[in-house]
C-alpha cells in the first residue's frame, strides 16, 4: 500500500493537512469536522477524521480487554503495570505517527481501522 501525499489546501480557516492532524488531537475535532462545512466534504478530512474515532474506539477496546484479562485471571499488580505501560506506550507511538502523517499531507491507513476510515470517508 503507497500512501498518498496531499497537497495543502485552505478552507475557512485550515489547510488540509492542519485539519486532518488536528483530527487527531482530540475526539471533539474530528467530531466537529464530521459535522461542519466546509470540513464534511472534503474526503481527506473525513478520512483522518473517522481514522481517529475508530482508533479511540480501538484503544479503549484494548484498554478494556486488558483490565477484563487482569480481573479473570488475578495477574500479579507489577505484570499488570507493565502491560498497561507497554499498551499505553504504543497507543501513544501509534498516535504520534498518525498525526505527523497527516500533517504532512499522507493519507496513511493504519491497519484494519484504516480500511473502515476510508470507507466512511467515502461513503
Amino acid at each position: 500500500m503507497t500512501p498518498q501525499t496531499r497537497s495543502a489546501t485552505s478552507h475557512a480557516g485550515f489547510s488540509d493537512n492542519a485539519a486532518g492532524a488536528l483530527a487527531y488531537v482530540l475526539l471533539i475535532p474530528a467530531i466537529l469536522f464530521l459535522l461542519v462545512e466546509p470540513y464534511n466534504r472534503n474526503s481527506y478530512i473525513r478520512f483522518h477524521s473517522w481514522q481517529c474515532i475508530f482508533l479511540a474506539i480501538a484503544c479503549v477496546a484494548a484498554d478494556c480487554v486488558l483490565f477484563l484479562f487482569d480481573t479473570i485471571f488475578f495477574i500479579p499488580v507489577a505484570v499488570v503495570d507493565v502491560l498497561y505501560s507497554l499498551l499505553h506506550l504504543g497507543m501513544l507511538a501509534v498516535w504520534i505517527v498518525v498525526l505527523m502523517k497527516a500533517l504532512n499531507g499522507q493519507r496513511y491507513e493504519l491497519p484494519f481501522i484504516g480500511r473502515f476510515a476510508a470507507w466512511r470517508a467515502e461513503g
